[in-house]
């Protein structure tokens, strides 16, 4: 199971403690927002996308949308998003829970400026009903991430 596999990564950090778990859902910006009580732009989605046969995640602030050109601009390719059962596979994560911690080896994983004019954000933690709150350092620390990114645009 996916957020068994983020605990154990996070329990290596000492952080396992802060993944909170719900009893409803927040495999959505909306959800996991409501669930959080709190706004939905500081959710930080992890977009999967397919580029070149392999599996790249962008990390966006919760209210961010692609900007398609900026995307292409940066990769070289028009954003393809994985399907669903694509994610589980390429990812190790399911749709709804898809996170930038303990993915399958050979991921990039990109962190969208968007997310920097937060102090703290809200990914999800490997599960439809997870998250943890993170500042933008602690964000940075704990996933394995290539590079920040502009390839989004705010409402």
């Amino acid at each position: 199971m996916s957020i068994e596999k983020v605990r154990k990564h996070f329990e290596t950090l000492g952080i396992d403690n802060r993944i909170m778990i719900f009893d409803v859902s927040s495999a959505t910006v909306e959800l996991a927002a409501a669930a959080l009580n709190c706004q939905p732009c500081r959710i930080a989605k992890t977009l999967s996308f397919s580029l070149a046969d392999e599996a790249i995640l962008i990390v966006t602030a919760g209210d961010a949308r692609i900007d398609n050109q900026k995307y292409k601009a940066k990769f070289g390719a028009k954003a393809k998003m994985l399907a669903a059962e694509e994610s589980v596979r390429l990812v190790g994560h399911a749709v709804g829970g898809v996170c930038p911690f303990a993915v399958n080896d050979g991921v990039r994983v990109f962190l969208d400026v968007s997310l920097k004019r937060f102090d703290t954000v809200f990914p999800a933690c490997g599960s439809s009903n997870s998250a943890i709150e993170l500042t933008i350092d602690e964000l940075q620390r704990y996933c394995d991430f290539e590079q920040w990114v502009d390839v989004c645009k705010l409402p």
